[in-house]
């Protein structure tokens, strides 16, 4: 998270139609800045699963659209945890998601990151019963 503001600045505010249409000279150029962890596969793949994450959208209308396509009645799931550690790392529709991602040719994405992000952006409610945040 230290890093997140350098990542933002070489990475044109995450702008997947920007970081699509990078080429060899920016990724040299963003392999020079120490502000970010400097490995040419990943940067690479950054581009990469920025078109594929266009082509997404594309087929689906939404890259929302896409992911809720495997959700059950394409809706959030609330969970109804008493301890965090009941809490997941991955589940069958991480599983599901990340699979086909990598299918469509996606790198560095696996089942756990999945899990995270569907957590993060409100497709899965894991806040324990009696959390202050559980809506």
């Amino acid at each position: 998270m230290r890093k997140r503001e350098n990542y933002r600045r070489l990475f044109a505010d995450f702008d997947p139609r920007a970081v699509a249409n990078f080429n060899e000279e920016d990724v040299e150029k963003i392999l020079l800045d120490a502000g970010i962890i400097r490995n040419r596969l990943k940067v690479k793949s950054t581009i990469t699963n920025a078109q594929i994450f266009l082509a997404i959208q594309a087929e689906f209308g939404s890259f929302y659209h896409y992911l809720y396509s495997f959700m059950p009645e394409n809706r959030p799931i609330i969970n109804n945890f008493h301890s965090l550690i009941e809490v997941p790392a991955a589940t069958p529709i991480s599983d599901a998601i990340a699979k086909d991602l990598k299918k469509r040719g996606v790198k560095f994405f696996g089942t756990t990151i999945c899990y995270a992000y569907m957590q993060a952006v409100g497709m899965v409610n894991d806040h324990v019963i009696d959390c202050s945040f559980r809506e």
